[in-house]
């Protein structure tokens, strides 16, 4: 596979060597393994935790063992402990969702005025300053080396492309104005949901299943870089997917109604984020339930942002037990 470029002077990236995960340095079209002296600390996250990226912007600029990075199998560039996720944080996304809703309890009214009831909706919601933060599970974390098993069990597995901000050093109760001396970097993830799993009917009104609907296996490809927080303004990227060549998600970070501001702080009101720790900023307009078309085998997601790269991931139907 070739490895789309990240635009930062250097990056992290995770990659297969010799049948080990190997932490590396990317500058340009080329990546060198880094070890504990090269890093300064044992391991990525206790690096993140106090970040020293003059020290890497000097080896990426030193002589040394480079390869180049098409011959490298990449992996997700992170290990996170915990991640949280952002949910309903872009305007135009979650108004199309308020407007098929309002739709369904009264067909006959007119689009601008379910348009206008769900601004209105999202404008109180904004004024609120309430962020809707929930959690996945790491072990979803996986590379976009990795196939997406799409499961038997359902035909409504849907994508989400996010910006994911990257913890650096612990965030415990900060402000939104200490929030961003905690993020070390941003790297791509997409949220893959299994739709008619999200409200199921059997319990009422008891509320979402986050759980079942977001956590099978894999369902989090991320990366394929992590880019240091210097090279990156996360408040205008340019987000996209194309599903086999066609663009379904098309937007900016620009349209985020909580900024990453407002989420690392909010989150980190109810527990500690640790170094390492993924947040996805939530996802934009364009996902298969809006367009009615939903994750097949054989389908292929290019999802890029502005200056992080771009992931590729296949899918795979879940085969026969």
């Amino acid at each position: 596979m070739t490895n789309a470029r990240t635009t930062a002077p250097y990056a992290l990236a995770r990659y297969r060597e010799d049948g080990d995960v190997v932490l590396g340095l990317v500058a340009g079209d080329r990546i060198r393994a880094l070890d504990a002296a090269d890093l300064g600390a044992p391991d990525l996250n206790t690096f993140l935790a106090a970040a020293d990226w003059d020290r890497l912007a000097a080896l990426a600029e030193a002589e040394g063992p480079w390869t180049d990075l098409d011959d490298v199998t990449l992996v997700a560039p992170v290990e996170p402990r915990q991640v949280l996720q952002a949910g309903a944080n872009y305007r135009t996304h979650v108004v199309q969702l308020i407007m098929g809703g309002l739709r369904k309890g009264d067909a006959d009214r007119p689009a601008e005025e379910l348009r206008a009831q769900a601004e209105k909706i999202m404008d109180a919601r904004a004024a609120s300053g309430r962020p809707f933060i929930f959690i996945g599970l790491a072990q979803c974390v996986v590379g976009d080396d990795v196939p997406l098993i799409l499961p038997s069990s359902s035909e409504t597995h849907d994508w989400e492309l996010e910006l994911a901000v990257v913890i650096g050093r612990e965030a415990f109760r900060v402000t939104p104005e200490e929030a961003l001396y905690h993020v070390a970097g941003y790297t791509i993830s997409n949220d893959v949901t299994t739709r008619d799993l999200v409200f199921p009917t059997d319990v009422g009104d008891i509320g979402a299943d986050w759980f079942r609907s977001k956590n099978a296996p894999g369902f989090l490809p991320t990366g394929p870089f992590l880019v240091p927080a210097p090279f990156v303004d996360p408040a205008g990227l340019a987000v996209r997917l194309e599903l086999n060549g066609e663009t379904m998600q098309d937007a900016t970070t620009a349209e985020l109604l909580f900024d990453v501001r407002s989420l690392v702080s909010t989150a980190s009101q109810t527990l500690p984020l640790l170094p390492g720790d993924l947040l996805l900023t939530g996802s934009p307009a364009g996902n298969g339930q809006h367009w009615k078309r939903f994750l097949r085998d054989g389908d292929v997601m290019t999802g890029s942002i502005e200056g992080l790269g771009t992931q590729v991931v296949r899918c795979v139907a879940e085969s026969a037990a």
